[in-house]
């Protein structure tokens, strides 16, 4: 099942070296506007970050990702003591074949750092531990959305949704998808796994899964490779 939140909130500023513990830091930011993006250093992004970013043909999808990606890269700068643009990536094996496009992480080999980044909407969230962590966020869909889509999910995760009163399962729908992927991207299948295969309601051996704190406009969900509850601390504000 999922579990509450423990979280501790953050202001602005960089996690201090006493403060790097075996909690998890998740970051939630709101995606500033096109001219806003102009305060952030997009030149700490490499080739292949810009280009993804110029190849969306929509303005906002183009600010979100360059948003997040320096986002992300400033977020891990700050904990590994390094300049944004030194951030090298790499991928594991997928664990569905094997091949060279699983799960994003650090081109680091003596850190123990794991992340997640995800980003909806006007939402960015970044998690970074010294655990495997996925995080997603989820903007709420309408009812068509959930009625398409609903059918793919665990049994007892559409039963869940489809209990609620129409006019609210918009947002249940998005809470059981944000876990999902959550965790989807934790083991590191992403959406290649069968999506009724886990009832993410449920406990999942190994794994803690935790609704997050957004707006109404969305929903958001952590999934932690531990054996304990987890302890998160929020951030709202880029070191």
């Amino acid at each position: 099942m999922t579990e509450s939140v423990l979280t501790r909130t953050k202001g602005p500023g960089p996690v201090d070296a006493g403060d790097r513990d075996d909690g998890i830091r998740v970051w939630s930011m709101r995606v500033p506007s096109a001219r806003e993006l102009d305060a952030f250093d997009l030149s700490v992004l490499d080739a292949e970050e810009r280009r993804r970013m110029t190849a969306f043909r929509r303005s906002d999808d183009r600010v979100r990702y360059g948003f997040a990606h320096v986002a992300l890269r400033r977020i891990l700068a700050a904990r590994l003591d390094v300049e944004p643009y030194e951030v090298r990536f790499g991928r594991d094996p997928c664990p569905v074949c094997a091949g060279p496009h699983g799960r994003p992480v650090l081109d680091a080999p003596s850190t123990r750092t794991r992340f997640s980044l995800s980003h909806c909407g006007r939402r960015v969230l970044v998690a970074v531990a010294e655990v495997t962590v996925g995080v997603d966020v989820e903007g709420i869909p309408s009812g068509t959305t959930v009625t398409d889509v609903v059918r793919a999910l665990h049994p007892a995760e559409r039963a869940a949704v489809e209990a609620v009163p129409p006019a609210d399962r918009g947002a249940a729908f998005a809470r059981v998808w944000a876990r999902k992927e959550a965790y989807l991207k934790g083991i590191g299948t992403g959406l290649g796994r069968d999506l009724a295969r886990d009832d993410t309601g449920a406990p999942i051996p190994g794994w803690r899964l935790v609704d997050l704190p957004v707006d109404d406009e969305h929903a958001a969900a952590l999934a932690v490779h531990s054996p304990h509850p987890p302890s998160i601390g929020i951030h709202r504000a880029l070191p």
